[in-house]
């Protein structure tokens, strides 16, 4: 749909360029004169290029999707990631203690931080996606990025509560 190759590597403006011009072209109002089932179809094509979009934008989303096109996931898996599970905690922790001392100030350094831990993964992941021998590797590294996705997304719930 974009002309890409399967790379978890993107250029994101590229992506969103490509995606706008996409998006002009499948729109439903070009249709609007056309028979119902033909602005049916458009709708269905507006819909799936933008899921396509939304799945390139993540990179975890990304990371899932390039995962799935080499083999199937496994819906459920225990997790035996000892080390970021230690992390996770340390990372819950830290949150907490902003949370009870509404600590703004400290937010900053703690986004940087799971920032840092993120932009890692991601490399990691790059590095040994295509390699058959690490696919573990790589869907411990998607897991990861999941929750680090959610980390994200507890901080900036904390930072509006704060700003309230």
């Amino acid at each position: 749909m974009f002309g890409l190759e399967p790379s978890f590597v993107i250029d994101a403006k590229a992506l969103a360029a490509t995606y706008r011009e996409r998006a002009k072209e499948v729109h439903p109002d070009r249709f609007s004169h056309t028979s119902a089932a033909e602005q049916r179809q458009a709708v269905e094509r507006a819909a799936l290029l933008n899921e396509a979009f939304q799945t390139l934008k993540s990179p975890t989303q990304r990371a899932l999707y390039l995962l799935r096109q080499q083999a199937q996931l496994p819906d459920e898996t225990t997790i035996q990631d000892g080390e970021f599970l230690f992390q996770q905690m340390e990372w819950r922790e830290q949150l907490e203690t902003l949370q009870e001392h509404a600590d703004v100030n400290a937010l900053p350094a703690f986004t940087q931080e799971l920032k840092q831990a993120r932009s890692q993964i991601d490399a990691a992941f790059a590095d040994c996606l295509n390699d058959p021998q690490q696919r573990e590797h790589a869907e411990r590294l998607a897991r990861r990025m999941q929750f680090l996705d959610k980390m994200f997304y507890e901080v900036r719930q904390l930072e509006e509560r704060l700003d309230d």
